[in-house]
């Protein structure tokens, strides 16, 4: 049995691979043929956690674990104290944008914000109260009173100082509004006004739709909108440093809808903001973030719509010449995802029949052999090459189980030969570009 597995994270890892797509928790339970990817970016977060910032994108093609990667690196980085946030990009999300899709990409990453106590999300809560009792404790120490009495009326002007100063040297842009709705936070937090606490979370997540109704919540002038969320980014990430965490980690996955934008404009527009991020990452404009990005082949070197058709950006993201299968460099931005090979399939295939007993307190008669034969059958069918990805073969893999649990008795050579290969590609290319109407 895989040894360390939490009983959540069993069912976790079976319901999510099952409806095709990757667990949240878990993962680094079913992590096979990624050991250097892994090492190389310990030694990023190494460097992140010292002070650098970082940006990797991880290319691959439709079913190569771009997703699984994103999640395993985020169980890496949590057990390194980083906190972490994840986002998809939609149609409704991205990174430029003058309609509000810039700061709902924004509201995404702050839903999504995680700690290793919390590693499912929804920790930006327990983070802002965690940094209010450490700003009590300090302040209480200074003025040499108790933790109990620094709560009291009396002692609230020395808070709201301390609160003030604090955010004063961890923010740039925003910083006084930022600290107005940080104090609001204090203030619901010590008199248990849960309204007005929920309030002061709404700005800060970038749920205000209106500066009017943020002022008559919050006596606040500004918003968190398209222009500003990424300064918010930073300073959160000055915010989490200041607590004692490693630096601010945020993955952002499915760039194939930045290359989807109809209108040449507003693409280039979301590529130069990706190339501002790069260039603040490694310029030393910045300090502990960490930016990971997850696309296609056709994302990054499509000349027409992708990464390359921005030249910056090309200049920036072309492989290093020398590299091959076999001589890897993962010291570059771009790190590209091989496909695991079928020795790797069938040490994943055996974890998860593990991982799937362990979960249903059972013992599935399946043994190695059967494992071989279900591969075979699956891998020597039409169109295995092309269009096979493991995400189809896990999922095949567990219904069978999954029928054999509940049929005992149940023919499974039968089951192995009524397997199919389907193209479950996206169709990410259009015939016609509208942007030239």
């Amino acid at each position: 049995m895989i040894s360390g597995i939490k009983p959540k994270e069993a069912t976790a890892i079976i319901n999510s691979l099952t409806g095709g797509v990757v667990p949240k928790i878990g993962v680094q339970h079913i992590t096979v043929g990624r050991s250097a990817e892994v090492n190389a970016f310990v030694q990023a977060l190494e460097d992140v956690k010292n002070g650098h910032s970082m940006f990797k994108f991880w290319i691959g093609d439709f079913g190569s674990g771009k997703s699984f990667m994103l999640h395993l690196l985020n169980t890496v980085a949590l057990k390194q104290k980083f906190v972490v946030a994840n986002a998809d990009f939609t149609p409704d999300n991205r990174l430029y944008s003058n309609d509000g899709k810039g700061v709902a990409l924004y509201s995404a990453i702050m839903d999504n914000v995680s700690i290793q106590t919390m590693p499912e999300g929804g920790a930006l809560p327990t983070l802002l109260e965690k940094w209010i009792e450490q700003v009590l404790t300090r302040t209480a120490e200074e003025n040499k009173t108790s933790l109990m009495d620094i709560r009291n009326e009396q002692h609230l002007p020395l808070v709201e100082k301390a609160i003030m100063q604090t955010i004063n040297t961890i923010t740039e842009v925003g910083g006084f509004d930022f600290g107005t709705v940080v104090l609001k936070y204090y203030h619901g937090y010590i008199h248990q006004d849960e309204q007005l606490r929920r309030n002061a979370l709404k700005w800060l997540k970038g749920e205000y739709s209106t500066k009017t109704e943020a002022r008559q919540d919050l006596g606040v002038r500004e918003i968190v909108s398209d222009l500003n969320y990424y300064d918010m980014l930073k300073n959160f990430c000055k915010l989490f440093v200041s607590m004692g965490y490693s630096g601010f980690m945020v993955n952002l996955d499915e760039a194939i809808n930045l290359y989807k934008i109809s209108t040449s404009t507003m693409r280039e527009k979301n590529y130069e903001k990706i190339l501002t991020i790069y260039n603040d990452c490694f310029q030393g404009k910045i300090n502990h973030l960490f930016f990971n990005l997850a696309g296609t082949r056709e994302v990054l070197e499509n000349e027409r719509r992708g990464l390359f058709s921005y030249h910056a950006l090309k200049s920036r993201l072309e492989t290093n010449k020398f590299e091959t299968a076999e001589l890897r460099d993962f010291a570059q931005p771009v790190i590209r995802l091989l496909p695991l090979d079928h020795n790797e399939i069938f040490v994943l295939l055996k974890r998860l029949k593990e991982i799937f007993d362990f979960n249903f307190g059972t013992t599935i008669d399946f043994s190695d052999g059967e494992v071989h034969l279900f591969m075979e059958e699956l891998f020597n069918k039409p169109g295995a090459d092309e269009f096979l990805t493991p995400r189809e073969v896990i999922r095949d893999f567990l219904n069978i189980l999954s029928l054999i649990r509940q049929n005992p008795g149940i023919d499974k050579q039968k089951i192995f030969g009524e397997l199919t290969i389907s193209d479950e590609r996206p169709n990410e290319l259009y015939t016609e570009d509208i942007e030239e109407l």
